[in-house]
């Protein structure tokens, strides 16, 4: 089978498609054909090695999959062959087989595409976990949106609005804010502008925002976090920027205002049910039409290490897809 294979840390622009051995599925486990595989960000920190976390060395970049069921393990049923699921896969994305345990994969709703399936677990589920449990956002709230042209921005953008809430989307290129805006905010605003709490305020007409969304960090987020209106959460989700950044713990105070961390992996781990609430409304949202998770552009498997390049050097818009079987 053709796979992508990470054999020593460097840039993603040097990765290359590799045959490896067709895998076979054990106890517990099915073999999916993949068809499509989500990338992020930090997939492409972990091939350069710069992640918090290193992966060990050779792995398969990714781990977000669509695809179909071709084969089953000792114990799972063999009706599930033929069924379309989607997954999280601790043994990587881009390859063409992947032998993973039957628990873990969910039901593709009809109608949605293996593209959008494969860009949608972890944007979607951290935006409703973030959106919902962590930031209890109301409709008619504002929410502003950091990085918002990103894949974890656009999904904030889709469920946000799906929950009723007024959206504002912070972003550094003309492009990126016509995607935003494309995408469902109601308001885009360009902050990399040294002065852009100005435009917010003007925006805002000086009231603030309920709820900050926040994947980026750096100097950015305590600008932002200064945009609360009183009783306001700031939602932490990442460090796009590279940069852990430092609160003044009194803007808190004054503001009655809530920091608030959002590790929607580290939620499943510590409790694995929660996440059954969560995809049961984000599928039944996908059904309803109310979000909309179509990848902003889907590449062929060959283009692989050139798109988490381009993630890397912030040159994307939107969720990147990788169309395994093309």
């Amino acid at each position: 089978m053709r796979a992508v294979r990470c054999v020593n840390y460097g840039e993603p622009s040097g990765l290359n498609v590799e045959t490896l051995d067709e895998p076979v599925p054990g106890p517990g486990e099915v073999l999916v054909a993949v068809e499509a595989a989500g990338l992020g960000y930090v997939d492409a920190l972990f091939v350069r090695g710069t992640y918090q976390v290193k992966m060990p060395l050779p792995f398969i970049p990714g781990n977000e999959i669509a695809g179909t069921i071709e084969a089953v393990g000792e114990g799972v049923p063999g009706d599930l062959i033929g069924s379309r699921v989607m997954a999280l896969s601790n043994r990587g994305a881009l390859a063409e087989k992947l032998a993973i345990p039957a628990a873990i994969c969910t039901s593709i709703p009809d109608g949605m595409s293996a593209e959008a399936a494969a860009g949608f677990l972890v944007s979607y589920c951290t935006a409703l976990y973030g959106l919902e449990n962590c930031g209890a956002l109301k409709a008619g709230e504002t929410v502003l949106v950091l990085g918002a042209a990103g894949g974890v921005g656009m999904a904030a953008i889709d469920v946000a609005k799906a929950m009723g809430a007024r959206v504002i989307a912070a972003a550094s290129s003309e492009d990126k804010r016509a995607a935003a805006k494309a995408h469902g905010a109601d308001m885009v605003l360009d902050y990399s502008l040294p002065e852009w709490r100005k435009a917010l305020d003007a925006l805002t007409e000086k009231r603030g925002v309920n709820v900050v969304y926040d994947p980026v960090g750096g100097a950015y987020s305590e600008t932002a976090f200064r945009c609360l209106a009183p009783g306001g959460r700031h939602l932490v989700v990442g460090f796009a920027n590279g940069e852990i950044p430092k609160l003044p713990l009194n803007l808190a105070l004054l503001k009655r205002a809530s920091l608030v961390g959002v590790d929607w992996g580290g939620e499943i781990r510590a409790n694995p049910r929660a996440n059954g609430p969560l995809l049961t409304k984000l599928t039944q949202w996908v059904v309803d039409g109310k979000i909309h998770p179509e990848p902003a552009a889907s590449f062929p498997l060959a283009e692989a290490g050139a798109v988490l390049q381009r993630l890397l050097d912030r040159n994307m818009v939107g969720k990147p897809v990788i169309r395994v079987n093309a």
